[in-house]
């Protein structure tokens, strides 16, 4: 599909002829009936319209519209979700705000609207533009993907999802701003109902400028709720729209306490709301608070943040969580990658051949060199990338990849590198009280020794600790960073490169806080670390708990557990599972709870078996969770949270598949367990009958009743674990 260009010189230009080779929009294209789109796939493609009779822009892909007028400027006055109906915009708002030299600019929008609670389309004409960065040009184009993602693992999407890119461009005729450009970007996505927008400034002029704040996104939203008295803290933002950017960290494995982008304003100009104090949270701006001045070179380009906007039809916490998910695999394929890893501690080169050997033996794809091992990834002499190099290949040879761990945060270097705390002048005051900067010398080296030594010795694994969390720095000698203002900012520009790099080099990622949109692969499902000393009956239904709190807005692929097969953070012979031929119940079920869950563990230890019995359970288990594979990888409905008390589980659902369904239930008591489930099969995309199997046993065809639910008698062993597939 060629590239769309026009050029939309307002006053100059009429809006007919700027825009006649865009496809005409269609009243009649939002009176079809959507259906689920988490159960089928929408027929209608993301496309850019033009509205001739109403002079706007159209945004539509089936399940949602948004929709822009151009006069008396670019403005957005329609953001409707199609599934429900549901209006979002009260109110307009520029399209941006740029903070240039410490001078708030707008980008678009209008002025003239006295009364915010909703908007009346017709009365348009009455308003005028603002003052600063006007409308010039648009340019539609197929969505790109922004990370030339390498898949070297086992994944359960293989493509990114298609769709329409659209550039906004915005100009001023103001002095000050003469030759800055400002580009509005949009995505939107076929077959979900999201978009995702930022902002680029150009600086085309002759001289270096300083951009202070980009919003990238500002929407006067209808409010969820409307309360007489309350501070907006107190009352419930929109729940309408879901928004994510890729500019999160905070190591708490979860978006919402990560984001740092996110604020929910509110809007004194709205007079009519009810809130007496107006105090209501209802206008959404994203910007990153605490970068404060970026400098901008002659030609230079500073790109926004991502704001990813997907738009939910329910308050329902197991339908919202899939639709995160749904996003994730398409804005961030490398997400569903999720190859079997071991964690190996290692003395020796010896030790590093064998686990090889084993993970060969028993059916594991992956080897990553753990936390204590004797790998020094920042070791780039020339007798240490050969020495790990001869290993890589031997790995390779077995069809195995490697890699290893590095630490970054939570250490100290040296006052010279470590982040300055701009509350003493001194080094202190990070996240993880002393962390290197990495602006600094000793943070740019150490990209540069960590690309060296996996690219110089063939390591395709790459497990980081403590990555940049968001530390300010108020040095002013760092090379990477100006001063304390800009210092966020470069350093996670830092941090993002290195994983984008990995990324499309086919190194697979673990890391500790929330990379995901930039290139890394998963991270833990949240746990505390002490809970892996205590026994082994209590680590397994902690364990479960972990699973099911940590699989409501991730992909089961993105998140990791732990298996101590070895001591890890105290505790005695009752924690541990070596050695393992004495522990292989314990063993089993810990495999299969994570396993079953689709969640990747890391056993850490020196080894994944024994014995022969043992290397044959770890073999049978393997070749177990490959052979149910896809469905294992796909969302969970989270039946019963694991208390100790009574039976607990989770089923496992994906209309696109055959095994349209996988349950697991465990027992967690000493006595054997008959109960009566009430299974939830509506996502599985069955609406009749379905076949179940127990164990891959025999089959028995069930009735679904008016709820898409089924009763079924479970058996579950003592201290033990059962398994259901549903097919059609």
């Amino acid at each position: 599909m060629r590239t769309l260009f026009f050029s939309f010189f307002l006053l100059v230009q009429s809006f007919t002829s700027a825009a006649q080779e865009l496809p005409i929009w269609n009243d009649q294209f939002t009176q079809s009936n959507v259906s689920d789109w988490l159960l089928k796939k929408p027929v209608q493609k993301a496309g850019i319209y033009k509205d001739a009779k109403r002079q706007q822009i159209v945004f539509y892909n089936g399940l949602l519209k948004r929709s822009f007028a151009l006069q008396p400027d670019f403005s957005c006055i329609d953001f409707t979700n199609l599934s429900n109906q549901q209006q979002l915009i009260r109110a307009i708002q520029p399209e941006a705000k740029v903070t240039i030299e410490g001078v708030v600019y707008q980008v678009g929008g209008m002025k003239g609207q006295s009364e915010k609670a909703y908007l009346v389309p017709d009365s348009l004409q009455q308003y005028s533009a603002n003052n600063d960065f006007h409308f010039e040009e648009i340019n539609v184009s197929p969505i790109q993907p922004r990370i030339n993602w390498k898949r070297t693992t086992w994944s359960s999407v293989q493509t990114f999802t298609a769709g329409q890119h659209v550039m906004i461009r915005f100009r001023s005729a103001q002095q000050a701003l003469k030759n800055i450009l400002v580009e509005v970007h949009y995505e939107l996505y076929d077959e979900l109902p999201l978009i995702v927008k930022w902002v680029e400034v150009v600086n085309q002029s002759d001289k270096k400028i300083t951009v202070n704040r980009i919003v990238n996104e500002s929407l006067a939203l209808v409010e969820e709720e409307s309360a007489v008295v309350g501070t907006p803290e107190q009352m419930k933002k929109q729940h309408g729209i879901y928004v994510e950017t890729n500019y999160a960290f905070n190591n708490a494995m979860r978006y919402d306490i990560s984001d740092q982008t996110t604020h929910w304003m509110t809007d004194p100009a709205y007079t009519s709301q009810v809130n007496y104090n107006y105090q209501t949270p209802c206008i959404l701006e994203v910007f990153p608070e605490k970068v404060k001045a970026v400098e901008l070179n002659v030609g230079g380009r500073i790109v926004s943040p991502r704001t990813n906007e997907l738009l939910m039809d329910s308050y329902d916490r197991e339908r919202r969580g899939m639709m995160i998910q749904r996003m994730y695999a398409a804005v961030a394929p490398w997400t569903s990658q999720n190859p079997i890893f071991m964690h190996l501690v290692s003395r020796n080169d010896y030790q590093v051949k064998e686990a090889i050997d084993q993970c060969k033996a028993t059916g594991y794809e992956a080897l990553i060199l753990s936390f204590g091992s004797h790998c020094n990834m920042e070791d780039t002499s020339a007798s240490n990338i050969a020495r790990w190099k001869i290993l890589a290949d031997y790995a390779h040879e077995k069809g195995i990849l490697i890699g290893s761990y590095s630490l970054f945060s939570s250490r100290r270097i040296d006052d010279e590198t470590d982040v300055v705390d701009p509350a003493t002048g001194k080094p202190g005051g990070a996240f993880f009280g002393n962390a290197p900067c990495m602006g600094s010398k000793w943070g740019l080296t150490y990209i540069d020794k960590l690309k060296y030594f996996m690219s110089s010795t063939g390591f395709n694994l790459f497990e980081n600790d403590g990555p940049y969390p968001g530390d300010v720095c108020a040095s002013t000698s760092h090379p990477g960073h100006k001063n304390l203002d800009d210092s966020q900012w470069k350093q996670m520009e830092l941090q993002k490169g290195l994983y984008k790099w990995c990324n499309e080099n086919g190194i697979y990622v673990n890391a500790p806080d929330w990379y995901f949109m930039d290139g890394t692969h998963k991270i833990a499902l949240g746990y505390r670390e002490v809970n892996f000393s205590l026994s082994r009956d209590q680590q397994k239904i902690l364990n479960r708990q972990n699973i099911h709190d940590g699989t409501f807005e991730k992909l089961p692929s993105m998140g990791w557990g732990f298996v101590p097969l070895t001591k890890y953070q105290g505790g005695g012979a009752e924690a541990v599972l070596e050695p393992l031929s004495e522990h292989l119940k314990d063993y089993e079920m810990l495999m299969m709870q994570y396993y079953g869950a689709g969640v990747q563990a890391c056993y850490r230890g020196p080894r994944l078996y024994d014995t022969d019995l043992t290397k044959q359970l770890v073999s049978n288990t393997i070749s177990w969770y490959k052979k149910y594979r896809s469905i294992l990888n796909s969302s969970i409905i989270h039946l019963r949270r694991a208390d100790g008390r009574d039976w607990d589980g989770f089923l496992h659902v994906n209309p696109t598949l055959n095994d349209k369904g996988l349950m697991m239930v465990f027992n967690p008591t000493s006595i054997p367990m008959k109960r009566l489930i009430q299974v939830p099969l509506y996502y599985t995309g069955l609406d009749k009958t379905v076949t179940v199997s127990k164990n891959d046993s025999s089959s028995k065809v069930y009735t679904l009743d008016r709820g898409y639910t089924v009763q079924l008698e479970v058996d579950i062993p003592p201290q033990g674990y059962a398994w259901y597939v549903f097919r059609k």
